[in-house]
């Protein structure tokens, strides 16, 4: 197989997204990057919220909407018509997926719910993204990234010890989500072939943020209480961390005991380290950390970054530098990697777009597709699906539906 053109693992299999926002689109674009055919609906104006966050690319585009829609089309529909709601179920009855994160009850309202598109079409996988459990209390509820964050447990783990809740530095919870729903549309379709059904899968902010907590969350649940804080170190693992050289900061993980004798002996020079009783276990040091952890900082502090990741390296011991973001973007192994890709753009001649993260046989899955400009699909994915006329296309238009 030609690395150059990997096949497409979903090839064939069509998606609607009805979504909106991140985590919706995330899982249409995970599965649009696996190769599958997603057609976005957008409002034919304002489109997807996002287009209007972040920094501008183009006229309709955002550095954050792009994050999250490559590998599709976008069409333009009204929904809050009934022209438009036709149009949908109608393209709803072409695919093979659909995703939607709408208001509790929401798509219902559309005629676009699991039991209203299921009764044409039995094998439909259905997927509804919300807040919370849409079967308890709280249904009704909309689902923001931050406020499940901090209802997870999540800002409560995160950070220093001496600061206050911190949230993530990315919307965690809405990508988390994403990622577990694209997983379970995988499930589906999976199945969907030894049975020939459809699924209704549903899927909740809370339920997957509270599954970001894991060791944390069961060692909070052992202990009773919240499990104390360690900023960039590791609650279980010491040295494990970030560290200040004299020039700058790096990371080190000592993982096991025999890597933390060679780190004593071959990198900071302090074999009696290695020999102290108190410090040859893991669970030694991890209770016990506060005593070695400063004479580490003082042996790591005086000595130059690249020294210490050669060394470290000759030792065998995972390490590494802390880049800027831009930095790692636009690092050696980003580019060798073909992790940051320059797309063509109708207004502004090319844009990044970074390329997806998977790889089959030895080749990563392309950016088929740059993140659409509102509605580029219309025209040709109506006419192509649903046999529309140039006339109805354009009566369509006049009316707004479009």
């Amino acid at each position: 197989m030609s690395k150059l053109s990997p096949s497409l693992p979903l090839a064939g299999v069509r998606v609607l997204d009805l979504s909106r926002i991140l985590a919706g689109p995330w899982c249409a674009m995970v599965l649009g990057d696996l190769g599958a055919e997603v057609i976005k609906v957008e409002h034919p104006e304002r489109g997807d919220d996002t287009r209007d966050w972040g920094l501008r690319v183009g006229s309709t585009e955002t550095a954050y909407f792009n994050s999250v829609n490559r590998n599709k089309r976008s069409v333009s529909l009204d929904l809050q018509t009934v022209e438009g709601q036709q149009i949908a179920r109608d393209l709803a009855q072409q695919c093979d997926v659909v995703i939607q994160n709408f208001k509790f009850g929401g798509a219902e309202k559309l005629g676009l719910g699991y039991e209203q598109l299921k009764q044409d079409r039995a094998d439909l996988i259905y997927c509804s993204i919300s807040g919370y459990d849409r079967a308890g209390p709280e249904a009704a509820r909309p689902g923001y990234d931050l406020v499940v964050q901090g209802e997870a447990g999540l800002m409560a783990l995160n950070g220093e010890a001496q600061q206050p809740p911190l949230k993530f530095g990315v919307a965690a919870v809405d990508m988390f989500t994403g990622m577990y729903s694209a997983q379970a549309v995988l499930a589906a379709l999976f199945e969907r072939q030894k049975t020939g059904n459809g699924r209704h899968i549903e899927m909740a902010l809370f339920d997957c943020g509270l599954m970001i907590t894991a060791y944390y969350g069961l060692e909070a649940l052992i202990m009773g209480e919240d499990p104390p804080r360690y900023g960039n170190a590791h609650p279980s693992i010491v040295p494990y961390g970030v560290f200040d050289a004299y020039d700058g900061p790096l990371v080190i993980t000592v993982g096991n005991n025999s890597q933390f004798v060679r780190f004593c002996r071959e990198v900071i020079d302090r074999p009696d380290l290695a020999e102290d009783n108190r410090f040859q276990t893991n669970i030694g040091r991890a209770a016990n950390r506060a005593v070695l952890v400063p004479e580490l900082n003082s042996e790591i502090g005086r000595r130059k970054r690249q020294e210490l990741l050669e060394r470290l390296i000759q030792a065998g011991i995972p390490c590494g530098e802390v880049l800027g973001l831009h930095e790692a973007l636009n690092s050696k192994r980003a580019t060798d990697a073909g992790l940051v890709t320059m797309q063509a753009h109708s207004e502004v001649g090319s844009t990044h777009v970074l390329a997806p993260p998977y790889r089959f046989d030895g080749a990563r899955l392309p950016v088929r597709r740059a993140p659409p400009t509102l509605g580029e699909g219309t025209n040709d994915v109506f006419r192509t699906l649903l046999g529309l006329s140039e006339e109805q296309l354009s009566k369509l238009k006049a009316g707004g539906i479009i």
